[in-house]
């Protein structure tokens, strides 16, 4: 009884201080219907800010996105800021099209701003990669980004760079941290009711301006597409992009052409998810375009779709539009290092070594791909490709998507086509065959358990091939700080290889799995797709066992 109690004082206290209607009604539903169950779950911490800020479902209390703890948040990083010697530096705020995404845009605006800081807000809802040019291009000394990217639609987040324009990392993140969980009370941080500068499209027009830098001045630009923005933000700054480098103007998904926070036409507003692409696919076998391109909601993601024999449409892995990225840059000449996370495919080093070019492993995510010394092109197998690093240091799908246009036009002008040039990739390096064996839970405890069961007794073969070589990454390696992950190296010709890690951003369980079959001639091709996926099958099957799932 006193622990009911106690949380229903702890509610109360919320509900005083809560400054947004919508929430502070449901909370008071809530206390006066003594539902303790739900109050316990929103009322058992805090949502913790790490090195992805905040992603949450939205909703009243600690455990929830809301105003009250974007609020505490924005305070925790104003105090970060001045304490590291940022006292009047300017902090730009942008936003995505999902719900509340523009109220805690303006608080976020309104805390710096009487936190002595310099406040400035985008225009309106806009893909994520401006935000993050717009850091260094008004020399500011932070951004934040208000997008829960390809998340469920309850869902919202709060993503912070610094002014080096890439993502938070340690030990930023945990000193912000510490100053959020300094913030006593609502009351005590000043909000101003103006103060901060709302930005005009200048900011955009220097982004497109950019985008320049993308291409090769009278390259190809013949190629015709389809293009969804996946109810997002992506479409008018994309079609303005494609119109200013001279493309034939995409045709639209127009179901999914308009921001839209319900994302109506998707279970998960992501391209990678089963039936994302449907209305995309059905547009293609209309007006049979060359290639499909898809933003997720924030568009700094980029899935590339292509023609099957059979008159269908595949979608690209993630994988496989990394290393035509690549190898077309390669061939334009591109000098430097090109970066990628540990669970993307090795296929980008064999492309690195033969060009000449460096290479280099980071973990998981683009906080530390942009962080990489000397980086030309950086990707993750998540859709997410870096291929103007002076412009964004961040992935950007906007940018990734005019470089594959570029790529489709001029295999196009020689009669080839993406899948031609996969084909030739996979003759001169060997059939890179990746997967993944992603688990979607609602009881956060099930990761930790598989986890659990794979470091108490990890497998000692998969697939029928040997387990040579396991790696534990919460101890980190020569190359690589720790992290919560497992590696696991299998024996025989195929180079078999299996990562197993929680994902940073969704409650789900994700395992990556790559094998490389040798191919002599083009004739191989077709049975060394068959071979690998029949082994990643059988991985996947064993793996899951292992993991008790």
């Amino acid at each position: 009884m006193q622990e009911q109690d106690d949380l229903i004082t702890r509610a109360r206290a919320w509900l005083a201080e809560d400054p947004d209607q919508e929430t502070a009604d449901e909370l008071a539903a809530l206390i006066e219907a003594g539902d303790t169950a739900e109050l316990a779950d929103r009322f058992s911490g805090t949502l913790q800010f790490g090195t992805a800020g905040l992603r949450g479902e939205l909703g009243a209390g600690p455990m929830r996105m809301n105003r009250s703890v974007v609020i505490r948040a924005a305070a925790g990083l104003a105090a970060y800021l001045k304490a590291e010697g940022h006292v009047g530096g300017l902090v730009v705020v942008g936003y995505d099209a999902r719900y509340k995404s523009a109220d805690f845009a303006r608080d976020t605006a309104a805390v710096m701003t009487g936190a002595g800081l310099r406040a400035a807000v985008l225009p309106r809802p806009l893909p994520t990669p401006v935000l993050a040019f717009a850091i260094r291009h008004l020399g500011a000394v932070a951004g934040v980004e208000v997008t829960a990217s390809h998340n469920p639609p309850r869902d919202n987040g709060y993503k912070v760079y610094l002014g080096d324009g890439s993502q938070i990392v340690s030990p930023a993140d945990t000193k912000i941290a510490a100053e959020i969980d300094r913030v006593e009370t609502l009351a005590s941080v000043p909000r101003p009711d103006s103060g901060w500068e709302d930005l005009g499209d200048e900011v955009l027009r220097a982004y497109l301006e950019r985008t320049d830098a993308v291409l090769t001045p009278g390259s190809a630009r013949g190629v015709r597409t389809v293009y969804t923005a996946m109810h997002g933000v992506g479409k008018d700054v994309v079609l303005a992009a494609f119109a200013r480098h001279g493309f034939p103007e995409p045709v639209l998904v127009a179901e999914q052409a308009e921001p839209d926070p319900a994302f109506p036409t998707v279970a998960f507003p992501n391209p990678e998810e089963p039936g994302a692409m449907d209305l995309a696919f059905a547009k293609a076998a209309e007006v049979q375009p060359d290639i499909v391109i898809a933003n997720d909601p924030d568009a700094d993601r980029c899935a590339v779709a292509v023609p099957t024999a059979d008159g269908g449409w595949r979608m690209l892995r993630g994988d496989e539009v990394g290393a035509l990225l690549a190898a077309h840059l390669v061939h334009k000449g591109a000098r430097g290092v090109f970066a990628e996370s540990i669970v993307s495919s090795s296929l980008l080093g064999r492309i690195a070594e033969a060009a000449g070019v460096g290479y280099e492993e980071t973990l998981t995510g683009f906080k530390w791909i942009a962080r990489v010394d000397g980086l030309r092109y950086g990707y993750e197998e998540a859709l997410g490709y870096c291929v103007d690093p002076e412009g964004v240091r961040d992935k950007d799908g906007v940018t990734a998507a005019l470089l594959v246009a570029e790529l489709a036009s001029e295999l196009k002008e020689q009669g080839r086509t993406l899948t031609d040039l996969l084909d030739d990739l996979a003759m001169a390096h060997g059939l890179h065959h990746t997967d993944q064996l992603s688990v979607r839970v609602e009881d956060l405890s099930i990761i930790a358990d598989a986890m659990a069961a794979l470091r108490a007794e990890p497998p000692a073969s998969l697939a029928g091939l040997r387990v040579v070589s396991a790696e534990d990454l919460n101890q980190g390696t020569a190359t690589l700080p720790p992290t919560d992950g497992l590696r696991y190296y299998l024996e025989g010709d195929y180079k078999a290889r299996v990562i197993c890690r929680p994902s940073g951003t969704e409650p789900k369980l994700k395992c990556y799995l790559e094998v490389v079959v040798p191919v002599a001639e083009a004739s191989d091709l077709a049975p060394a797709r068959v071979r690998g996926q029949e082994v990643l099958d059988a991985v996947k099957k064993d793996l899951s066992a292992a993991m008790g799932l």
